[in-house]
């Protein structure tokens, strides 16, 4: 992280191809040598776009088992290098994403132009953000974890399951969202907005 911030070229940057092939195999296995290796892209380490500063693309994750493959695989893509993928492989021609996002963009972009995939049109929107709530999904896990609430669907939850349980009609969400639209501009709304919307209902 620090070679990226100062855009330093790492010591294994230019490494012979055979030695990077030999390291990705120890990382496929989990060995305690291929634990100390990732891989990353070989794009543009004076890039003004941090995010472009020879990303991560493979690391090792060896300290729980996959949900699907449990011990199988060893070394996993990261987010940046498989949403692109994905989303061109499944045959999606418009992607949806928070401005959140937006400096991975280019990254995106270089994935899907470097893999020779389809390209995905991506559609910037703002976060819809609530006076007086958190909505981070770390935090609000922590809650569920911590047992503060009763789960996901707890009527104290920001959550759809949480206003829905206590007492908002799908049709009123579903006008609500309607109403707001896709919008670049950062907005902070009102829960009474929308309780207004339910109440009509």
């Amino acid at each position: 992280k620090l070679e990226r911030d100062a855009g330093t070229i790492s010591k294994c940057r230019d490494l012979p191809i055979d030695e990077h092939v030999r390291r990705f195999k120890e990382m496929l296995v989990g060995s305690e040598e291929g634990l100390k290796y990732c891989v990353r892209g070989k794009i543009d380490m004076q890039c003004l776009n941090k995010c472009m500063r020879d990303p991560v693309f493979y690391r090792c994750k060896v300290d729980e088992p996959h949900h699907r493959h449990g011990w199988k695989y060893k070394a996993y893509p990261t987010y940046d290098f498989c949403c692109a993928i994905i989303d061109s492989y499944e045959g999606v021609t418009h992607a949806l994403r928070s401005l959140e996002y937006s400096d991975r963009k280019a990254m995106y972009n270089w994935v899907l132009d470097n893999t020779d995939y389809k390209h995905v049109e991506l559609t910037e929107f703002s976060r819809m953000n609530f006076d007086y709530t958190v909505l981070s999904k770390r935090k609000l896990t922590k809650l569920v974890d911590q047992g503060t609430v009763t789960g996901w669907d707890d009527p104290r939850m920001p959550t759809v399951r949480g206003v829905l349980r206590r007492g908002l009609t799908v049709e009123a969400l579903k006008e609500f969202v309607m109403t707001q639209g896709a919008s670049r501009n950062t907005n902070s709304m009102s829960w009474d907005k929308i309780w207004a919307i339910n109440k009509q209902r």
